[in-house]
This record gives structure tokens, C-alpha cells and sequence, in this order.
């Protein structure tokens, strides 16, 4: 098996033909690979890193962006899990074209109706820390994002009126969400069922969740807003190293067992090997 072929995966999600293209602008020697049941990747080498890149556009949607994570999962067994795109700004200072990265996320739906009203049972899941602080770190070299490290919201709604109900309900029961968009909770929730992944949210700001929303997809800021994001995310894998004892790991030298056990130094790992007989061994380039 080659080197190549034992390459970290790390699998980058989009809901939007755009949101795709932006991230596949980075990745290198792409093939198309076909799971069982049609769902189509493309999975390739991120120049710079030890990752393969398996790329995935699974439209839109949490119900959707969970059971397909799921199954990309179950079928790839990546490292990690990067859901990337454009997202509307809840906030007045997240402006368009600004990257909002997901601290956690909150699925705004989840609730009881009383005859008293609406009794809110909020539901979140946190970003992967060490994703967090790989993006905090990258962004402090990329003089042209201006980034935000929040909560963001997850809603089967395309939010275009600022003062309707569901923004009034939002600003009330998660008011420090800094963005709104339809598929994060889905994908952080498969990524913590299916192995507990890290896993995080990245969003470009390509609207403010308003009546101008139309006029901003108009103006190209989809565009924009998700090359910033997918910018982000190639910045953050630059800065996330491969978990230690994966096969090109550089910061691993050693291998590790199941139980944790180091193997190494005067060690000969022989695991997964049959013998018939007695073993006689050397270490080469240190003492015999």
C-alpha cells in the first residue's frame, strides 16, 4: 500500500453546488468515488497537509446532512468532519463577507407548545476544540477574513425577513447565535453519534438574514462568502495534524496498540503476524 493511498481522510461537507466548487479549488488529484447506495464524493490531496480531502455536496437540509454523514462516515472513516458554506448574520457587527466559526451549534426547532406558549428546549452541540483552536490560530495570519468564533444556528427556514416571528423567536432564545443556517446541527450530531469526530461548523456571511437578502445573493456575495469559508477551512487543516499513530503522522514516531501501549525503541511490533517457531531479532541503527 502506498503512502498515498494511506493518507489521512478528512471529510469536508457543503449543502450548495458554490459551497462545493469553493473548496474544490484547493483540493489536488481528485477521483470520483461511488458508495453502495449513490452518494458521490470526491476525495483528493490538500497540498501542504497529510489529508486526503473527501469532498461531499449533500444539499440541503439537517434531517438530510445528518442521515448522509452518517453513512459517509460509516463508509470512509474519517478523522474529522468540516460542514462549510454561507450562512445569513444574526448580528449587526458579523458583516458579509465575514466568517462565522461554530463554537457550538443550536437546532432552534426543539421545543413544547403549552397554553402558555411556546416552551423552548434548546438543543446544541459544541465545535471540536481542537478544530476551534487550529481555526483560531490559522485565522490570526489571514489579514483579509475577519472571523468570529460563535454559536450558530441550525433551522430548516430560510430566514429573509428580520423582524418576522422566527427571527424575534431566535434573537429571544439564542441570542448569541452570530449566524443562521440549515444543515450543522445535522452533520456535529452524526459526527458525535458515529465515533464522537471533531467536527466543526464554518460559515462565510454572504447575507444578513433580511428583506435584502435577494439583493445580496444578486451582488455575488454567495460567491464570496463561501471562497472565504472554504479559505478558512484549508487554513485550519494546515494547522490540524493527523491524530498521533495515524499512518503518515508526522509528529508520531512511534506506534501504539489498542491499549494504548507505546511500541518502540527496543521493541519489535510483530502484531498481526503468524509463527511457527522461534523469533530471533535485532534493532538496527541503535544497540543490539
Amino acid at each position: 500500500m502506498t503512502m498515498q493511498e494511506t493518507r489521512p481522510t478528512v471529510l469536508v461537507l457543503t449543502a450548495l453546488p458554490l459551497e462545493y466548487a469553493a473548496v474544490r479549488a484547493h483540493v489536488e488529484e481528485r477521483k470520483e468515488l461511488v458508495h453502495r447506495d449513490g452518494t458521490r464524493i470526491e476525495k483528493g490531496h490538500l497540498p501542504g497537509t497529510s489529508w486526503h480531502v473527501a469532498l461531499a455536496e449533500l444539499g440541503v437540509g439537517a434531517d438530510r446532512a445528518a442521515a448522509l454523514t452518517t453513512q459517509l462516515i460509516n463508509w470512509l472513516h474519517p478523522e474529522g468532519v468540516l460542514f462549510v458554506g454561507v450562512a445569513g448574520s444574526l448580528k449587526d457587527d458579523v458583516g458579509i463577507g465575514d466568517v462565522v466559526v461554530g463554537t457550538q451549534v443550536y437546532e432552534i426547532h426543539g421545543g413544547k407548545r403549552t397554553p402558555e406558549g411556546f416552551q423552548v428546549r434548546p438543543k446544541a452541540l459544541p465545535g471540536s476544540h481542537a478544530l476551534e483552536q487550529a481555526a483560531r490560530s490559522a485565522v490570526r495570519d489571514m489579514p483579509d477574513v475577519r472571523a468570529h468564533f460563535l454559536p450558530i444556528a441550525t433551522g430548516d427556514v430560510v430566514l429573509a425577513d428580520a423582524k418576522s416571528e422566527i427571527a424575534r423567536f431566535i434573537r429571544k432564545n439564542y441570542n448569541d447565535a452570530g449566524a443562521i443556517e440549515m444543515e450543522g446541527s445535522g452533520a456535529l450530531l452524526a459526527a458525535h453519534l458515529n465515533g464522537q469526530l471533531n467536527a466543526l461548523v464554518i460559515r462565510g456571511i454572504s447575507d444578513r438574514a433580511d428583506a435584502e437578502k435577494h439583493k445580496a445573493d444578486a451582488s455575488g456575495s454567495q460567491k464570496r462568502a463561501a471562497e472565504q469559508a472554504a479559505a478558512v477551512t484549508v487554513a485550519v487543516l494546515h494547522k490540524h495534524r493527523p491524530r498521533e499513530g495515524s499512518s503518515d503522522s508526522e509528529e508520531s514516531p512511534h506506534r501504539h496498540g489498542d491499549d494504548g501501549a507505546t511500541y518502540g525503541g527496543d521493541h519489535i511490533d510483530f502484531r498481526g503476524g503468524t509463527f511457527h517457531g522461534p523469533v530471533t531479532g535485532k534493532q538496527s541503527g541503535g544497540q543490539p
